[in-house]
C-alpha cells in the first residue's frame, strides 16, 4: 500500500473563505444600522449598488481570466469589499462614483494581482483612495446626522444615485473635517457653535463607531481574526492624541475620545487593519502593523491632508507588511536564535 505524499501542513478546518466572509458581512451590520439611522438611507443604497457591480466586474474578470465562475463568487470576497467601500462611501454618492470605486477595487487593486489572496493592497481602501484623491468634492460631502425621519427616505435615496445634487441641502461637512479647517476657535466653543458635533466625537459618529467596535469584538470572539492588530492601532492612536492633547486650544488635535470615536476608526480597526491577505501574519509583525497605522492615522489627521487618514495609512503599511514578516517571524521549534554568532 502507497503512502499518500502530501506535505505539511496537516491540519484541517472546516471554515471555508466563504463562512469566514460571511461572518465579517453579518459583523457590519449594526454599524451599517446606525449609519442608516443618523445618516439616512444613503448607506444601504450605496452598499446595494456596489454589491451588484461588485459581482458584475468580479464576474468579468473570472471571465477574462478564464476562471470558473461559481466557485470564486460563493467565496463572498466581492461582497464584503462592496460592503466595506459602501459603508466608507458618503451616503447619497452618485452611482458613477461608486462604479469607479468597485472597477478600482476588484479590477485594479484584486484580479490585476491575480485575485483573491495574491492582492498586496487592501482593494477597498484602493478604491477608497482613488475616488478620494479624484473627487474630493463627493467624498467629503455627508449627510447631516439629522436622523432617518429627516432625511431622504429610501426610494428618494435610490432616487439620489442619478440626482445627487438635488440632496446637497443635507449635506455637511464631518467633525474631523471642522477641526481640520479650525484655527481660531477654542474646542469648547467650536462644539458650542455646532450642536450636532455631540458630546465628544459627533452626533452619530460616536454611536457608529461603538456600533461597528461591538461587530468587531465579536469577530474576535468567533476567532475570525486576532486581537493584536486592532488594540495595537487604538492603543497608539489613543497614547498619541493623549501625549500631543492640550487641552482644547484652537490649535487642538482633538482628545483621545475624539479619535477613537469619530471618522473610520472603529471601522478601520476591525475591518481593515484585520484584513489577513494585506496585513501581517506574525504575532509580533501584527502587532507592530496596528501600531505604526495607528501612528500614521493621528499623523495624518493632525499634521497631513487628509482629515480622516485611515484608508493612506492602511495602504502605506500594506506596502511594509512583508518586511514586518521578515523580521518577526517565529522561532523555529528545536532552534535556538542566532544574534552575533551566540545561539
Amino acid at each position: 500500500m502507497a503512502l499518500l505524499r502530501i506535505t505539511s501542513p496537516h491540519a484541517h478546518t472546516a471554515r471555508s473563505t466563504g463562512n469566514l466572509m460571511q461572518n465579517v458581512l453579518l459583523a457590519t451590520v449594526p454599524g451599517v444600522l446606525v449609519l442608516s439611522y443618523f445618516f439616512g438611507f444613503g448607506t444601504l443604497v450605496n452598499i446595494a449598488w456596489a454589491s451588484i457591480l461588485a459581482i458584475a466586474f468580479e464576474a468579468l474578470a473570472l471571465k477574462l481570466r478564464g476562471r470558473p465562475l461559481g466557485f470564486y463568487l460563493k467565496d463572498c470576497s466581492a461582497l464584503v469589499t462592496a460592503i466595506l467601500l459602501g459603508v466608507a462611501l458618503p451616503p447619497y454618492s452618485p452611482w458613477w462614483l461608486i462604479a469607479v470605486g468597485m472597477a478600482s477595487a476588484i479590477l485594479l487593486a484584486k484580479h490585476l494581482y491575480g485575485g483573491m489572496g495574491y492582492n498586496p493592497f487592501n482593494p477597498a481602501m484602493v478604491g477608497y483612495v482613488v475616488l478620494l484623491i479624484s473627487f474630493p468634492v463627493q467624498m467629503t460631502t455627508w449627510a447631516a446626522p439629522r436622523g432617518a425621519g429627516d432625511l431622504p427616505d429610501l426610494m428618494q435615496a435610490f432616487q439620489a444615485l442619478f440626482t445627487p445634487a438635488a440632496f446637497d441641502g443635507v449635506t455637511m461637512a464631518t467633525p474631523l473635517d471642522v477641526l481640520k479647517q479650525n484655527n481660531s476657535l477654542l474646542i469648547e466653543d467650536l462644539w458650542q457653535e455646532n450642536p450636532q458635533f455631540g458630546r465628544w466625537a459627533g452626533l452619530g459618529w460616536e454611536w457608529v463607531n461603538i456600533a461597528f467596535l461591538a461587530g468587531g469584538l465579536w469577530l474576535i470572539y468567533q476567532r475570525v481574526f486576532t486581537w493584536h492588530a486592532p488594540v495595537a492601532m487604538l492603543v497608539v492612536l489613543a497614547l498619541m492624541s493623549s501625549l500631543f492633547y492640550d487641552g482644547g486650544s484652537s490649535a487642538s488635535g482633538g482628545s483621545p475620545l475624539f479619535h477613537l470615536l469619530s471618522g473610520a476608526t472603529m471601522f478601520g480597526a476591525f475591518f481593515i487593519v484585520t484584513d489577513p491577505v494585506t496585513s501581517a501574519v506574525s504575532t509580533r509583525g501584527r502587532l507592530v502593523y496596528g501600531a505604526m497605522i495607528g501612528l500614521l492615522v493621528y499623523l495624518i489627521r493632525v499634521w497631513g491632508n487628509y482629515p480622516d487618514a485611515v484608508a493612506f495609512a492602511v495602504l502605506i503599511m500594506n506596502f511594509a507588511a512583508p518586511f514586518i514578516d521578515q523580521y518577526t517571524q517565529p522561532r523555529t521549534y528545536g532552534h535556538g536564535q542566532s544574534a552575533g554568532g551566540k545561539k
